[in-house]
């Protein structure tokens, strides 16, 4: 929008305003008084450009994104705690209750006890909020003195944590609210409602899926894969706890509303390849790897088809494969067509 005012352009337009017969040569008094206000000017248009950007959605970012959708309803999803399954044994190796609210901590996080699930067994809950949670497991050391605890360790992942959702992924739920016509418990608004709920990346709508009334809402976690346990549960309390068309939740009264995570089709990939000296088969099957992952990511529930030309594009795309052969995808050399009610996920990758 301010492409032109530089500090040149600026500056030069000063200067004409000045009388001939006055030295505005650069070093003179004139231009040494002129300069300064120019450059001043110049980075003043720079943050015009850019608070304009921060007024509308598509160029905004962070708390200006939050604002500028503020009116649409459509809110960021706040980052949520890793909740996790913990051990604990006395003294004498038999499992042991300790108290609701005790703390222990496993390399930089601390978790809390929030809830007894069975003898010796607590559900733990990270006070740290975000995915980081999710990655550490083993043993704990308690910050409170608890009576004869022999020793905790940190076993399962229970619900995973989630981090504050990303600018990318709040415009794309807000593009598609205004862009949708969404209203009166269509099949988009059952997208959308599942959509509110955290750890919840996607989502599909069959509407009668098992008769007249009936609606299936299928997930997808912001990984794109299928989703944990507790996500489909919260979504399914969200929008219909009863499912017996009483509309006790979101959805419309004589709606029953099922949800499920959806189905994972593993997608199995071998190739033989020709390498560039001094390249090495690990280095190619990673970057194979991460390059298929990231096609399966795009395609979920947006393109039902996984094409054999992009996978042989991926592998051409890795800079140490000079070319290859005998690409086998799920045992074949052909498309592969996955429900509209699955995601492809990354199986098996073999290079020789």
């Amino acid at each position: 929008m301010y492409e032109d005012q530089t500090f040149e352009n600026i500056l030069e337009r000063m200067l004409d305003r000045v009388p001939d017969g006055i030295d505005k040569r650069e070093g003179s008094i004139i231009y040494d008084a002129l300069a300064p206000a120019a450059a001043e000017l110049s980075q003043m248009y720079v943050e015009l450009d850019l608070n304009a950007n921060l007024r509308f959605p598509d160029t905004a970012s962070g708390e200006y994104l939050d604002r500028s959708i503020a009116w649409s309803g459509v809110k960021r999803k706040l980052a949520s705690k890793a909740q996790l399954r913990g051990l604990f044994y006395s003294g004498s190796g038999d499992l042991l209750d300790i108290p609701i609210g005790s703390r222990f901590s496993l390399g930089e996080l601390n978790y809390v006890t929030v809830e007894r699930m069975s003898a010796g067994n607590f559900r733990m809950e990270c006070e740290t909020a975000g995915s980081e949670g999710n990655r550490h497991f083993g043993s704990l050391i308690p910050i409170d003195y608890i009576t004869d605890l022999g020793r905790g360790e940190l076993t399962e992942l229970l619900v995973a944590g989630e981090d504050t959702e990303e600018d990318s992924a709040l415009y794309e739920r807000y593009q598609e609210k205004v862009s949708r016509p969404i209203t009166s418990g269509n099949r988009f608004q059952y997208e959308l409602w599942a959509r509110e709920i955290t750890g919840v990346g996607r989502a599909r709508a069959f509407p009668e899926w098992a008769g007249p009334g009936t609606v299936k809402v299928v997930l997808l976690d912001n990984e794109m894969r299928a989703p944990a346990v507790p996500i489909v549960e919260a979504v399914q309390q969200y929008i219909d706890p009863t499912q017996d068309g009483m509309g006790e939740g979101a959805a419309p009264i004589g709606s029953v509303t099922t949800v499920v995570g959806a189905t994972e089709i593993p997608i199995n990939i071998s190739v033989k390849v020709t390498l560039a000296t001094g390249a090495t088969l690990e280095e190619v099957k990673e970057q194979l790897e991460r390059g298929a992952a990231e096609y399966f990511r795009d395609l979920a529930f947006t393109d039902p088809l996984i094409r054999y030309t992009r996978i042989q594009g991926i592998i051409l795309g890795i800079p140490p494969v000079i070319d290859y052969s005998d690409l086998l995808v799920n045992g074949g050399a052909m498309n592969i067509e996955i429900g509209m009610d699955d995601v492809a996920v990354l199986g098996t990758v073999t290079v020789t």
